[in-house]
């Protein structure tokens, strides 16, 4: 059993219990959270509550999550891009366009769908119901490098990597707008946006340190292609960090102008990954190339926008 403590501050006072776990635990939504209470796990102080208690500065809160239990993901013979694999884990290349786990609206052909029938029994099943396997994620519309654990081993392994900052991630990305400089560091905390909750945004409630440092690869006239290396993993961390400092993805309308560049999604593609192998401890690193559609927007662009 997993143990979560936290001592709540007197600017969380007044807060539901389960809003605002839903806002410090990036992988529990709500009505996870609801079900942990119900089954008198979450407790405040030492004793169970119901998850509208309105919290207190000072407060205790504990909440225990059992092991993962046994769900019913259907497994999917979809072609995977396998860059590497071995006895503990997998390095995939995810296409633009999948979702990573199953979740409301998107129960087939996700990643794990697809990762269920190549691996069958052999995936991680740390990381709770519906995730068997999956150590981080990226959006539905980013391609590139993902890591899945096959033994508990390794997820334990590589998860203290990444808690550590130790993992290397580097994405491709092409924004809208000409950087002055030439490169630079982005150090702005993100949390749950306070009305949109699909959104994320810079703030300094309920939020999470996100560190992210870019440089310029290629200028174009109305957009740049750069490179971002993140030291953090919080969810759409590039998208709202370039947003932050005013050059949003192209592609990207939740975060940037309505009116963007043709696609599918984002132009944002996780290129690198490095890592130190979870049982020999050898430093490994991995490159997926450029996706077709992002090759393609780069070219015309050299053409059209210089």
């Amino acid at each position: 059993m997993t143990q979560y403590i936290f001592t709540v501050a007197p600017e969380q006072a007044g807060e539901r219990v389960d809003k605002l776990l839903a806002e410090l635990l990036e992988d529990f939504t709500r009505s996870r959270i609801q079900k942990i209470a119900e089954s008198g796990q979450l407790l405040i102080n030492g004793s169970p509550v119901k998850v509208n208690y309105k919290l207190k500065a000072g407060d205790e809160i504990v909440l225990h999550v059992e092991p993962p239990q046994e769900v019913d993901i259907v497994a999917e013979d979809i072609p995977l891009d396998i860059v590497y694999e071995d006895e503990e884990m997998l390095v995939v290349n995810k296409p633009q366009g999948m979702v990573v786990h199953p979740a409301a609206g998107n129960y087939s052909g996700t990643l794990v769908n697809a990762l269920m029938a190549y691996c069958g029994d052999s995936l991680s099943g740390i990381n709770g119901e519906k995730r068997p396997g999956i150590l981080h994620r990226i959006d539905k519309d980013t391609s590139g490098l993902l890591l899945v654990a096959k033994t508990d081993r390794a997820h334990r392994s590589l998860a203290e990597q990444i808690k550590a900052h130790s993992l290397t991630r580097a994405y491709r990305a092409l924004v809208h707008g000409n950087f002055k400089e030439d490169g630079g560091t982005i150090d702005a905390p993100i949390g749950r946006h306070p009305i949109d909750r699909k959104k994320m945004t810079i703030t300094t409630i309920h939020a999470r340190e996100a560190v992210t440092h870019f440089r310029v690869l290629e200028r174009f006239g109305r957009f740049t292609y750069i490179e971002c290396r993140l030291e953090t993993g919080r969810t759409h961390q590039i998208r709202v960090h370039m947003k932050y400092i005013g050059h949003p993805l192209a592609g990207d309308p939740l975060y940037g102008p309505r009116k963007t560049l043709a696609g599918n999604g984002q132009y944002l593609h996780a290129r690198l990954l490095g890592f130190k192998h979870p049982r020999t401890g050898k430093e490994m690193v991995f490159t997926a190339p450029l996706p077709a559609y992002f090759v393609k927007m780069l070219e015309h662009l050299r053409k059209t926008d210089q």
